[in-house]
């Protein structure tokens, strides 16, 4: 069997694709993520997971409803808890292990974070997911995966979308859109191609992380990424 290109990954998945029209949480695409991991796991890779909450409550959009900003942001902490929750129960169906570790303090259910636990759970075979984001105001869960990544010693952070990469522009809109193979950080910040904010690449560039962008919804995707075919878009 062929090695895998990476042997720790820090897999990021937003909240929203989680969600359909019908579902908040859909069980359906829960189950397919975790048939993805699964796969990956199998190869031997160490996977961390850090997942969004933006299907459930966005801090940044909490002063609609007349919510102080940093009180939303915390309110969109325990979002990423119940998504990691429910992506947990998901994995363990699958027969894996998996530790769940929070920035916030949820003794009930999950661990503190704490990066040497983290990183031997890692070494153990353990699926790790990340929540509660930095446990800080002000910083998106895309900062998050970069900050974990890096912490934890990831060789690579994988940005799981709708689509097969970073295009020139939005490709469900504008038929002409072409996807870039490669990219360097400076060239992603100076496009504002919108894949991250600007902390998670800063992050990840001072660091010497990679960071692929790609579809996740496509079977044997993510398998194929971590055993070294051409998936997606790197950044680097």
């Amino acid at each position: 069997m062929k090695e895998p290109k990476y042997k720790r990954i820090l897999l990021k998945l937003s909240g929203e694709s989680l969600s359909t029209d019908g579902e908040v949480i859909d069980p359906n695409i829960l189950g397919q993520y975790a048939a993805e991991i699964k796969k990956v796991h199998d190869l031997g890779v160490e996977v961390a997971i850090v997942i969004g909450g933006g299907n459930i409550f966005r801090g940044a959009s909490a002063a609609k409803a007349g919510i102080d900003r940093v009180q939303g942001d915390y309110m969109g902490m325990l979002a990423t808890v119940i998504n990691g929750m429910a992506v947990q129960a998901s994995l363990e169906k699958q027969g894996l292990y998996t530790r769940m570790m929070t920035a916030i303090k949820v003794e009930a259910v999950c661990e503190p974070f704490i990066r040497r636990r983290a990183m031997r759970h890692l070494e153990k075979g353990r699926i790790v997911i990340f929540g509660a984001g930095t446990g800080n105001p002000y910083f998106t869960t895309d900062s998050t995966a970069s900050l974990r990544a890096i912490e934890i010693e990831a060789d690579v952070v994988l940005k799981g979308t709708r689509v097969d990469g970073v295009y020139t522009a939005d490709p469900e809109k504008d038929a002409s859109a072409t996807r870039y193979t490669n990219l360097s950080f400076t060239e992603a910040i100076s496009k504002g191609l919108k894949i991250m904010d600007t902390t998670a690449f800063t992050l990840c560039q001072e660091n010497n992380v990679p960071i692929i962008v790609f579809d996740m919804n496509k079977e044997g995707n993510l398998a194929a990424l971590v055993s070294g075919e051409d998936v997606g878009t790197l950044i680097s």
